[in-house]
């Protein structure tokens, strides 16, 4: 497992277990399935209506509590309904605290949904806090307000659309890239990519697994999902091999800027 260090100093797998939209009843298993591949990383959110599920595995998985890294995201605008959402958070998952909590978009009130995570975050509650779907104008305005650097900026990232400027932008303010929906393009299309499927014959892993080394090994941290156990562990299994530079440019030369859902619009300005 490679790490990435957040701007607190606190090391995070570059690998981590999304759950976006998988079922509250499919949720405990899938999650089991991850900690027991070695996945230490796991992302759930208020929205996802599945953070008891979460916290279920994880205390049933019998792990120490420090060694798993745990992200939640607010679906609630401005400082009260913020403050009373981590708490019912907390709750819901049984949790004393969360290792990540993010905005999960840019809404009316974000720099009242910022000060709660803020207050959290001094309170314990939380132990970093960041962003998700954010451009690099709504960042600015985060940064302006706050003296807590967000950790990380949740965005969707993929073959098809790598973030490069906002990468950059991230990258020279301190906030680690993360990316949401990694393999969106679905198992098909990547396969009839000539370069991954060059790749793939070249280290014996899937066209999947590629994309997955190439993000993390560009410091990206990545989430990918799945309620198959197989995938779970075949997605977990990207650190036996390393990517050369020049595959890494061959890669980053398939993208095409396009986003596959163009949700939320306002980040069409970075692309």
């Amino acid at each position: 497992m490679d790490y990435l260090t957040l701007n607190t100093g606190k090391q995070v797998p570059v690998l981590g277990f999304g759950t976006y939209e998988i079922p509250p009843q499919a949720t405990e298993a899938a999650v089991t399935a991850a900690l027991s591949a070695g996945y230490r990383s796991i992302d759930t959110a208020q929205y996802y209506n599945n953070e008891a599920e979460v916290g279920t595995a994880i205390r049933k998985a019998n792990l120490q509590r420090a060694n798993v890294f745990i992200t939640t995201k607010a679906a609630t605008t401005g400082y009260e309904a913020t403050r009373e959402g981590i708490d019912q958070s907390l709750r819901t998952a049984g949790l004393d605290y969360f290792d990540l909590m993010i905005i999960h978009w840019p809404m009316g009130d974000s720099l009242g949904t910022y000060r709660a995570l803020e207050e959290a975050m001094r309170a314990g509650k939380l132990k970093q806090i960041g962003l998700s779907n954010f451009n690099i104008r709504q960042t600015k305005e985060i940064l302006t307000n706050f003296a807590t650097i967000p950790a990380v900026d949740q965005i969707e990232t993929h073959l098809f659309l790598q973030q490069t400027k906002m990468h950059q932008f991230l990258t020279a303010n301190h906030i680690v890239h993360e990316a949401w929906s990694p393999l969106i393009e679905g198992p098909r299309t990547l396969a009839q990519q000539p370069v991954l499927a060059k790749l793939s014959k070249k280290y014996q892993k899937t066209p999947i697994q590629i994309v997955l080394r190439f993000l993390t090994q560009n410091q990206i941290m990545t989430i990918p999902r799945s309620v198959n156990p197989d995938h779970i562990r075949q997605n977990f299994d990207i650190f036996d091999f390393k990517l050369t530079d020049e595959e890494m440019q061959q890669i980053m030369q398939l993208d095409r800027h396009q986003s596959a859902v163009g949700w939320p619009s306002a980040m069409a300005e970075d692309e």
